[in-house]
C-alpha cells in the first residue's frame, strides 16, 4: 500500500495546501471564525480517516471541499438554524437621520452581505460560496456538490436572484432603522 503510506506522510503537506480554501469556505457557509477553525480541522481528520475513498477521479481539492461542505451542513442540521439568526444585526444600528449608504462600512456591508449568504438554505449556500466566493468553475462545482453542471448553474442563479431580493429588504430595513 504504497499510496497509503504517501498520503499519511504527506498530510501535513496536504493540510498546509489546502487548509486556506476550506478555512475560507467554512466562514462563509457557518458565518463565524471560531466554528471554521474547529471545522476545518474535523474536515482533515476526515481526510486523512477516509483517503482510501478518494477515487482520483476529481482532484484532491474538490474532494477536501466536498468533504467540507458535508461537514457545514452536518453541523448546521446540528445547531439549527434558529440559533444561528436570533440577534439581528440591524437592531444594533444607531437610529439617526444619516443616510443608510453612510451609516454603512465597507466591513459592515460585507457583514450585510454575509448575513444574506447564510440566510440561504444550504444547497444555494454552497454554489454562492463555491462560484461565487470561491470562483470555482461550474464543473468543479457539480463535482463538490455530487450534482449535474446544470443544476449547478440553476441553483447559482436562483441563489442570486434571492440575495439580491434578500440584500434589497436588507438595505430598506437599514433606511426604515437609520430615519425612524
Amino acid at each position: 500500500m504504497p499510496y497509503e503510506d504517501d498520503f499519511v506522510n504527506n498530510i501535513e503537506f496536504i493540510y498546509e495546501k489546502h487548509y486556506l480554501e476550506v478555512y475560507k469556505f467554512l466562514v462563509c457557509f457557518v458565518g463565524s471564525r471560531e466554528e471554521a477553525e474547529d471545522l476545518t480541522q474535523d474536515v482533515f481528520i476526515k481526510v486523512l480517516k477516509h483517503h482510501k475513498k478518494f477515487n482520483h477521479q476529481s482532484k484532491l481539492s474538490t474532494w477536501i471541499l466536498s468533504i467540507a461542505k458535508h461537514t457545514a451542513i452536518d453541523y448546521l442540521r446540528r445547531k439549527r438554524f434558529t440559533t444561528l439568526f436570533k440577534q439581528s444585526y440591524f437592531n444594533k444600528l444607531p437610529d439617526n437621520e444619516k443616510q443608510p449608504d453612510l451609516l454603512l462600512s465597507d466591513s459592515e456591508n460585507q457583514e450585510v452581505v454575509k448575513k444574506a449568504i447564510r440566510s440561504l438554505k444550504p444547497q444555494y449556500r454552497s454554489v454562492v460560496i463555491l462560484r461565487g466566493v470561491n470562483e470555482l468553475s461550474i464543473k468543479e462545482s457539480a463535482e463538490i456538490l455530487g450534482c449535474s453542471e446544470s443544476k449547478v448553474k440553476v441553483d447559482f442563479h436562483r441563489a442570486l436572484k434571492i440575495l439580491r431580493k434578500n440584500l434589497n429588504t436588507l438595505k430598506e430595513e437599514v433606511f426604515i432603522n437609520a430615519n425612524g
